[in-house]
């Protein structure tokens, strides 16, 4: 039984680390960029642009 409560305190210390990276990324993320540019979809501008439609 041993064994298993060492793998169950093994997986709380990396979703702890997981969690922490989450959230520094985040943080850093946050500060290197602008709200416009997060919400903005480049992908799509550049989609729309090659686009054409024919109707």
């Amino acid at each position: 039984m041993e064994f298993w409560h060492i793998m169950e305190y093994g997986a709380w210390v990396l979703s702890a680390i997981f969690g922490l990276y989450i959230v520094v990324d985040w943080l850093r993320t946050d500060s290197s960029y602008s709200e416009d540019v997060l919400t903005s979809s480049q992908e799509g501008e550049l989609e729309a642009l090659t686009e054409k439609h024919n109707i």
